[in-house]
């Protein structure tokens, strides 16, 4: 549920001070969700439009946030990814969970985790990058955990830990260089049939200090229509075998349905 406790800022305009309620959602729609908001979806509506790989950011108080926006409890995340689960039969779901840069870790986060998700969640092991689906149901979500001082998750428990879930991020608000780097960096990835790690391509950009746009989505806007040419690049240059997690910020209809036509031709065997 999410909290209505009613919190206060106190801000400057033309020299007077104003008292602001803060919102119990996302934050100010003029102030903080332009800068740091990636996605328009509740987490329920991404999964079932398409989504699979959930990254979610926590603070001290175990609310979602994402650098300056604070967000709802992470209660609505938990109750949304079970939602999903309840209307789908084999549908794996790979939720990561990370404290955000420059925060504590939330108290006992990760037997959270296991106490509100332990009757689907696949423990971690080596062997199941080897098993189909049908081998891992009725568990049906794969839980990476990255906590930033707590100890990370054992081999064998119930969360994965963060050598499981591995990028190459790229800063920049520029689509040709964001687009070739990841090219390079997915060039030196071993195929995904002989690698017990999942890898991510990230088709996003970042506004950067240097540059006047410094919102989100009008970024990301610049490299959206770039996702199908990457899978294409990928088939080209022999890389199509190496592609796995595929992300985007503000994902929509296309973005999905170009991942499902790289699905569909590994399942045909031609990636």
């Amino acid at each position: 549920m999410v909290s209505t406790q009613r919190k206060f800022i106190s801000i400057k305009l033309y020299g007077q001070e104003h008292m602001i309620l803060l919102p119990t959602r996302l934050g100010f729609p003029l102030i903080t969700r332009p800068f740091a908001q990636c996605q328009s979806l509740s987490i329920y509506r991404q999964l079932a439009l398409g989504t699979r790989v959930i990254d979610i950011r926590v603070q001290e108080d175990r609310r979602v946030c994402h650098g300056i926006l604070v967000t709802y409890s992470r209660d609505v995340v938990i109750e949304d990814v079970k939602k999903f689960l309840s209307e789908t039969q084999s549908e794996i779901i790979i939720l990561e969970v990370r404290t955000e840069f420059g925060h504590d870790d939330p108290p006992e986060f990760d037997k959270y985790l296991e106490e509100q998700l332990g009757e689907f969640l696949i423990h971690q092991d080596d062997h199941v990058f080897g098993k189909t689906i049908s081998e891992l149901l009725p568990k049906r979500v794969i839980c990476v955990w990255k906590p930033s001082k707590s100890p990370q998750p054992k081999a064998g428990s119930s969360l994965w830990s963060a050598g499981f879930l591995k990028d190459n991020w790229i800063n920049t608000d520029l689509p040709s260089t964001k687009f070739d780097g990841n090219l390079k960096h997915l060039s030196e990835q071993p195929p995904v049939a002989s690698r017990k790690y999942f890898y991510r391509v990230e088709n996003t950009v970042t506004p950067v200090a240097d540059n006047p746009v410094l919102c989100v989505k009008p970024v990301t806007r610049r490299i959206h229509g770039y996702a199908r040419l990457f899978i294409a690049q990928c088939f080209a240059k022999g890389y199509a075998d190496r592609i796995q997690v595929f992300s985007t910020d503000f994902i929509d209809e296309d973005f999905v349905d170009a991942c499902v036509g790289l699905t569909h031709a590994r399942v045909e065997g031609k990636a």
